[in-house]
């Protein structure tokens, strides 16, 4: 427990985490064609809702596994967040605020990797997150807007950054909690 094993990168949960780097890195190639872009972020959100899923309810959470989901996450969002700056679609207030939870959480990713006692308790007390389960619809809500070019984009731009700070507080009051013995 709370140790790091290659064979569980091979583990449906995290195959398709890591489903999402190829995701990724077809984002800026299909950004030009909107719909197409959008079956890929549909595709990643997919396969982030799915993993979590899996794991819990198959019992295969692992401490790689608790290390390569917000990874692989924080990479998707960056690459098409990168996109979207660069093609014009965002500035860089708007990507701030849209990374107001990957930013808060940041510290506690770090953490996790280098903390055996803390994966092995998120392993062992896996839970989603409904403030970053919303978070991360209105993340992909917003960048669909941002891709559409539409009117309303702002709007979803500042509620994002509210939902991602209460799921960054969230997380770090889940991982800080002490976990009660059974």
């Amino acid at each position: 427990m709370g140790l790091f094993r290659a064979r569980d990168l091979l583990l449906p949960p995290s195959l398709l985490s890591l489903a999402r780097l190829p995701l990724a890195a077809a984002f800026p190639f299909v950004h030009g064609r909107p719909w197409l872009a959008f079956a890929v972020l549909v595709t990643a959100g997919f396969s982030d809702v799915l993993d979590g899923w899996w794991a819990r309810r198959h019992h295969q959470a692992t401490s790689t596994g608790a290390l390569v989901d917000p990874i692989t996450d924080k990479i998707f969002v960056l690459t098409v967040v990168i996109t979207l700056v660069v093609a014009g679609d965002l500035d860089l207030v708007s990507v701030l605020l849209l990374s107001t939870r990957e930013l808060g959480e940041l510290p506690l990713v770090l953490w996790l990797s280098i903390d055996r006692a803390a994966r092995t308790k998120r392993k062992d007390h896996p839970r989603a997150n409904l403030p970053g389960k919303l978070a991360t619809a209105l993340q992909f809500a917003a960048v669909t807007a941002a891709l559409f070019h539409l009117s309303w984009t702002p709007v979803l731009v500042y509620t994002t950054a509210v939902a991602g700070a209460v799921a960054a507080a969230v997380y770090w009051a889940r991982e800080l909690r002490p976990v009660r013995p059974a």
